[in-house]
């Protein structure tokens, strides 16, 4: 049985998301260990009580060292950062290699990396005029948004979209999708890191 930690900083809609996958099966042989989140009042840590799973709250002091204690608490072997505004704290990163992933909406490289965050990426996608975006989950290393890439949605821009239209379609139809196919395909043994580089088997 794999075990996750869901991280998150605000509303959890992809928490609930992963939690509606494993409840349906559609996530297969997975529990969701435990929720941490760095702000105590998010709602996603309401959403964990509701589905009875275990949260934790960590503040700034000794980041580090409380997140690898608390995954080392639940014997977890991913960590899924779900709408997580915090960067991963290197001790977390050098104790988990390749076993931490990331959901960010956009088609990285293009629309990420330091403030690229939230409504900030749809207004950048709309600002450069692009006809497409999307979702990106990919492991997480040292700089933000980066690392391999595991899975891509593309997402169509329609004209007249504002940005929270476009965020709000770009989770209906990437986020919410292929967070939970990524965790599913990572517990399956069926995604590997061979130079650099995410390789998925399905």
């Amino acid at each position: 049985m794999q075990k996750i930690a869901v991280c998150v900083s605000g509303g959890g809609t992809n928490l609930q998301a992963i939690i509606d996958a494993v409840h349906s099966g559609k996530i297969h042989n997975t529990q969701i260990a435990v929720v941490i989140s760095n702000k105590a009042d998010a709602y996603a840590l309401e959403r964990a009580n509701n589905a009875g799973i275990p949260k934790e709250y960590e503040n700034r002091s000794a980041f580090g060292e409380a997140m690898v204690d608390a995954l080392h608490k639940y014997n977890i072997d991913l960590v899924v950062l779900a709408g997580y505004l915090v960067i991963v704290p290197s001790e977390m990163i050098a104790a988990y290699p390749n076993k931490i992933i990331n959901i960010h909406p956009s088609l990285i490289p293009a629309h990420c990396g330091m403030g690229y965050y939230g409504l900030k990426v749809h207004e950048s996608v709309l600002a450069c005029g692009n006809k497409i975006t999307g979702a990106t989950v990919h492991f997480v290393d040292e700089k933000a948004d980066h690392g391999p890439i595991i899975l891509q949605k593309a997402v169509e821009v329609k004209n007249g979209d504002t940005p929270e239209i476009l965020q709000r379609r770009v989770m209906e139809q990437a986020e919410w999708n292929i967070l939970p196919e990524a965790i599913d395909l990572i517990g399956a043994g069926k995604v590997s890191v061979q130079n650099g580089i995410a390789v998925v088997s399905r």
